[in-house]
């Protein structure tokens, strides 16, 4: 996280020189140890020729809680029947009964009476890309040689089931649980109040000092899988067709949609807001993990990029909450409770 915040100082250092990101960070310990190695990183790079001061450091993190029934656009909790489901791991099971049995049987032939189960082959799968990154400086893991190249391809397919499925366009309130980002995301393009009334926390985003506009700048830390979620709000993949369970999909099939791809280890969106020449509105380009995805639903030109005006008119979805009215249809539930 340092490496990033010392790229983000890079990428943006016109804007940086002279000011520093305002950055929030959802109440998990690791997610806000993340913030702070990211703003120690940005602080190292920008005083490092020794010519910029920086009396802002150390930066401040707002912190939103995930204590049960918090409201929290960077992690999601409160939509119960989202929570309840079980579309993503379903998705993942059938496909996993389709590709490691080969795979569980070649282990179990190595390794006399471990009578390892399916479940069990994906765990050992796990340990190749933990175990690399865990290690200095990120040399690949013993465990990434017991599988070849195409098991690879198909555990990455597991895991992007797992994405899309359970927080992506494939389960009908995944989109929803990225609406509430997205909204703030609006309010901080414009300049103009949140208006939301789905998962954003109205006593942090009220307050100007816990929600500012008019930032150059802005550094969110949350989870692999609410940025699985904002993506989907965005519509930045409207173009990826409902992922097959049963044989594994290529990148291009998918269009460009793979966990490998959006979520990986230390994952990374920018939205620009950018005024160029000879432009008279300004214009909204979107990166994921370097990668600019084309703005289709908004009429894009020939850099990915549209129109600040009517990248936030493409947005209805979750300007109009999503499906947040079909969260707590069993329950009676309202979901209108902030827990700062």
């Amino acid at each position: 996280m340092v490496n990033s915040g010392q790229a983000f100082f890079r990428r943006y250092e016109y804007l940086a020189k002279t000011s520093s990101p305002f950055v929030r960070a959802s109440g998990e310990r690791r997610v806000i140890d993340s913030a702070r190695e990211f703003n120690k990183g940005f602080h190292h790079a920008k005083t490092a020729n020794g010519e910029t001061e920086d009396e802002e450091y150390p930066y401040n993190v707002t912190v939103i809680s995930e204590a049960a029934g918090s409201n929290n656009t960077l992690n999601h909790g409160l939509c119960t029947a989202f929570e309840a489901s079980d579309i993503g791991s379903a998705a993942q099971s059938t496909y996993a009964s389709v590709f490691t049995p080969p795979i569980t049987a070649r282990l179990n032939a190595n390794l006399p009476n471990a009578n390892l189960t399916l479940t069990d082959t994906i765990s050992i799968m796990d340990l190749c890309p933990f175990e690399t990154v865990a290690s200095a400086p990120s040399t690949p893991s013993p465990f990434c040689k017991l599988f070849t190249p195409v098991e690879w391809e198909q555990y990455d397919f597991y895991q992007t089931l797992g994405k899309y499925y359970g927080y992506g366009p494939g389960n009908p309130l995944g989109p929803t649980q990225g609406v509430g980002f997205v909204n703030e995301l609006v309010a901080r393009l414009t300049g103009r109040p949140v208006n939301d009334h789905t998962s954003v926390n109205r006593t942090i985003d009220k307050d100007p000092s816990t929600f500012p506009l008019g930032k150059s700048l802005y550094a969110d830390f949350g989870h692999d899988n609410d940025m699985t979620a904002v993506f989907a709000a965005l519509g930045l993949y409207n173009s990826t067709p409902p992922l097959s369970t049963t044989h594994t999909m290529t990148v291009d099939e998918t269009h460009g949609y793979s966990a490998a791809w959006t979520v990986p280890f230390a994952a990374r969106a920018y939205f620009e807001k950018l005024q160029c020449e000879g432009e008279e509105e300004e214009m909204v380009r979107v990166l994921v993990n370097g990668r600019v995805l084309p703005l289709e639903s908004c009429g894009v030109d020939g850099l990915g990029r549209c129109t600040l005006g009517r990248f936030v008119e493409s947005l209805g979805f979750a300007q109009a909450g999503g499906h947040w009215n079909q969260c707590f249809e069993a329950s009676g539930e309202t979901g209108d409770v902030d827990v700062a």
